[in-house]
């Protein structure tokens, strides 16, 4: 347990990343046993939520509901209450972006060498973010393939067709920080901040001055990277970036963020977009787009009226919708 500020805070390793748990003091009498059995709580009501969110969703797991379906070869299939919700979220997602946000692209992601959780993936360090030149062999088309899921949540089953593979990395992951945030705050009974590999979301209460949250290409970076420091007092903040989740494929530099119109990772003038909404998991879809769409993802946003920074591959900065400006910019 750490103490700092009037925060404690508890950080650990789960679905393949760091996962970070921060509480607010509910009070100033708060000793350390008090702060020590409300972290207690409330990790356990995450890892709660981390499991039964790996359990349903992960393409990783064998005995994943999401991976029954995956190999279904295009039957109806009977899904928990769970999985059906973070599907619909997950096709919510492609309606909201016009398919720029696909959860049909597993099988991309499997092309391009993504078939396997992330730690144990070989990482292509090396790699720059500008230099990624996806290689035509790995393409895999899955034009609108949204549009063929038949999802019915009354009776809990979906069909995916033959040859489509789903991957919910684009929602589920930031679905999970808002579930877990709010078992959180619901298990402390105060303020709680979860970041699911840099997804963050907040529930409950907010600490003076709002929650304070650095803003980088990783999220495991130190307070050195470049950077910016912004403050929420509700919601969530998501960060999408080619420039982290990269490796190496036949030679080829690739990345996690695929464009569902060539089936090969985004070929985006952004390494790097975070927004602010909500909800995690609609800043982490709005990120996503922003950089599948590129140049038109800029105005894109505006237009929605979500606060985002985005970030060329050469490093200069863009912020729109009221995100605040970097000093000295």
């Amino acid at each position: 347990m750490n103490v700092s500020g009037g925060f404690v805070t508890a950080t650990w390793e789960a679905l393949g990343t760091s996962i970070l748990l921060r509480l607010c003091r509910s009070s100033a009498s708060d000793g350390a046993p008090e702060l020590e059995s409300r972290l207690a709580a409330a990790r356990l009501a995450v890892e709660r939520e981390l499991d039964a969110i790996d359990r349903a969703c992960s393409r990783f797991r064998a005995d994943s509901e999401l991976s029954r379906v995956n190999a279904s070869g295009g039957r109806p299939t009977a899904v928990s209450e769970l999985l059906a919700q973070a599907l619909e979220l997950a096709l919510r997602a492609a309606e909201l972006t016009d398919g720029d946000v696909d959860p049909t692209v597993g099988r991309a992601l499997e092309l391009a060498g993504y078939d396997r959780d992330w730690g144990l993936l070989g990482v292509a360090r090396e790699a720059q973010p500008d230099t990624a030149r996806p290689s035509l062999a790995l393409s895999a088309h899955v034009r609108s393939g949204w549009r063929t899921i038949a999802l019915d949540c009354r009776t809990l089953t979906v069909r995916v067709p033959r040859g489509i593979g789903l991957d919910l990395g684009a929602t589920a992951k930031a679905w999970v920080a808002d579930r877990a945030a709010a078992a959180a705050a619901r298990a402390a009974e105060c303020g709680a901040l979860v970041s699911v590999g840099g997804d963050i979301s907040t529930a409950g209460p907010a600490p003076a001055g709002g929650w304070r949250i650095r803003v980088t290409d990783d999220h495991r970076s130190d307070p050195s990277a470049a950077g910016q420091t912004v403050s929420i007092r509700s919601g969530g903040l998501a960060t999408s970036s080619t420039s982290v989740r990269r490796w190496s494929q036949r030679g080829e530099a690739m990345h996690h963020i695929i464009d569902p119109r060539t089936g090969q990772p985004a070929r985006s003038g952004w390494r790097t977009v975070s927004v602010a909404a909500a909800n995690c998991v609609d800043a982490n879809i709005a990120a996503t787009a922003a950089i599948v769409r590129s140049g038109r993802g800029t105005r894109w946003l505006s237009d929605a009226g979500l606060p985002a920074r985005l970030v060329s591959r050469r490093g200069y900065v863009t912020a729109v919708a009221g995100w605040p400006q970097e000093a000295g910019r």
